[in-house]
C-alpha cells in the first residue's frame, strides 16, 4: 500500500479555478431519499471542463519522516494528467493507455500501461477511475439497483450490495453537495486500507470541486499520509504535454 500512495502522490490531484469561491455549511440528511436518487444526485454534479492547469503544494507524512513539494499539473478532460516536478527533474504523463515517466535525479524511467500496474497493485484501476476520485466522484461505476444506502453522522454512505471479493469500498456523499466527503477501500483479510477525506469545497463556474483532500494509507500499523492544497488553477485554456523519455535512463521494475 506504500507503493499505492506513491503513485497517488502523482495520479490524485484536485482541481479548481482562479474564480473560485470556498464553500461551508452542513445539510440535514433526508432519510427518505434512496441510494438511486442520491447517485443520480450525485451524478448531475459531474464537472465539466477541457483542460486545467495547477499549482498544487504536496504534504507528505511517513511515520517520523515528512517532506514538502509543489507540482505543476495539466490535465486534459478524459484524455492526459501531466505532472512536471523538481525544476523539470521528474515529469509525468499518464493518459488511459500509457502511464509514463521519467526523473533526472537518479536517471530512471518507468513506461506501462494500467494492466501492468494493477498487478503491481493488486487493483483494478483505470484512467477513469483516478480522475474520478481526484474530482470527487464515485471511483467506480456502479448501477443504482446495486448500491444501498446507510445514513452516517453527517454523509449519507452508499456501498454496493455485493462487495468485491477482494476488499470492500464505502462512498460518503455530501448531503448538501452531493460531491464525495470521502471514500474507504479496505483489505481486511492483509490489514490494509485506503482513505481519502475531502475536507473543503469550492464553487468554479457554477461547479463544485475538492480544495483540500488528504489520503491516508494504512498498512499493519504503519501509516503514510499526504496533504494536498490547491495553491492557483486556470480552466479551459490551450495547453501543451510535452513529454520526451532521456536516452540513457535505467528503467523502473515493478
Amino acid at each position: 500500500m506504500k507503493r499505492l500512495l506513491i503513485l497517488i502522490l502523482f495520479f490524485l490531484i484536485a482541481v479548481g479555478c482562479k474564480s473560485t469561491k470556498s464553500l461551508s455549511g452542513e445539510a440535514v440528511l433526508n432519510p427518505k431519499l434512496k441510494a438511486k436518487q442520491i447517485l443520480k444526485i450525485h451524478n448531475k454534479q459531474k464537472t465539466n471542463f477541457t483542460t486545467l492547469q495547477a499549482r498544487l503544494k504536496l504534504d507528505l507524512t511517513d511515520g517520523d519522516k515528512s517532506q514538502a513539494h509543489t507540482v505543476t499539473l495539466r490535465m486534459e478532460r478524459d484524455k492526459t494528467i501531466w505532472i512536471n516536478a523538481f525544476l523539470n527533474m521528474v515529469r509525468f504523463k499518464i493518459t488511459p493507455q500509457r502511464v509514463s515517466m521519467y526523473n533526472k535525479l537518479n536517471k530512471t524511467y518507468f513506461e506501462g500501461d494500467f494492466a501492468l500496474i494493477n498487478d503491481f497493485l493488486g487493483v483494478d484501476l483505470d484512467f477513469n477511475n483516478l480522475q474520478n476520485l481526484l474530482l470527487a466522484e464515485l471511483t467506480f461505476s456502479h448501477k443504482p439497483n446495486r448500491l444501498q444506502k446507510q445514513n452516517y453522522k453527517t454523509s449519507y454512505r452508499l456501498s454496493p450490495k455485493k462487495q468485491h471479493p477482494f476488499y470492500e469500498i464505502f462512498y460518503f456523499v455530501n448531503p448538501k453537495y452531493f460531491k464525495l466527503d470521502g471514500v474507504e477501500l479496505s483489505q481486511t483479510t492483509t490489514n490494509r486500507a485506503l482513505q481519502v477525506d475531502y475536507q473543503t469545497f469550492q464553487a468554479v463556474d457554477q461547479q463544485i470541486i475538492p480544495q483540500q483532500m488528504t489520503i491516508r494509507v494504512t498498512e499493519g500499523q504503519d501509516q503514510m499520509t499526504l496533504k494536498m492544497n490547491l495553491k492557483s488553477v486556470s480552466l479551459n485554456q490551450p495547453l501543451r504535454f510535452p513529454f520526451k523519455l532521456p536516452s540513457g535512463y535505467k528503467p523502473i521494475e515493478l
